[in-house]
């Protein structure tokens, strides 16, 4: 079974950053990306298509990021990132579906170069940070990709 690196994405630059070092680091241990995005629920949404729409654009929008940030790296490793939609709260979203996950070596969060770290690295570091099955990766957002690089 391969080593999963799983990559919480969103827009935010450290996100980014975080999934080059997750795609850095299988391409060096013959692992896997797994890049997961979690849509907020909408406070109403009258048609079930209305949502399956909002789902499908945040799949392309991930899908347009990924193949930007880690293109290169993901095809000369000949990585094939697979992509995961979730709606519901972020972190109980994550926490849950990383429980589910054997294959899972370590949840990657990127952290913001300066003011507070974000809501997933604050939650999965905090109190309740041992009761994940996995490592989880803190990625600072200011490293270059020498930095990168040499760390992966």
């Amino acid at each position: 079974m391969k080593r999963t690196y799983l990559v919480v994405i969103d827009d935010s630059p450290e996100a980014r950053v975080a999934l080059r070092f997750a795609a850095r680091r299988a391409a060096k241990t013959d692992g896997a990306v797994e890049v997961l995005a979690v849509v907020e629920p909408q406070d109403f949404v009258q048609w079930g298509g209305v949502q399956a729409a909002i789902e499908e654009e945040q799949r392309l929008r991930i899908e347009a990021s990924v193949a930007a940030s880690v293109g290169e790296i993901m095809d000369a490793a000949g990585i094939a990132p697979q992509i995961v939609v979730r709606q519901g709260d972020r972190v109980s979203t994550v926490r849950s579906y990383v429980g589910t996950r054997e294959d899972i070596a370590a949840l990657v969060l990127g952290a913001a170069p300066s003011g507070s770290p974000g809501p997933l690295v604050a939650d999965f570091t905090g109190h309740d940070a041992g009761k994940l099955p996995c490592p989880v990766m803190i990625i600072p957002g200011s490293l270059s990709e020498e930095q990168l690089e040499t760390l992966s």
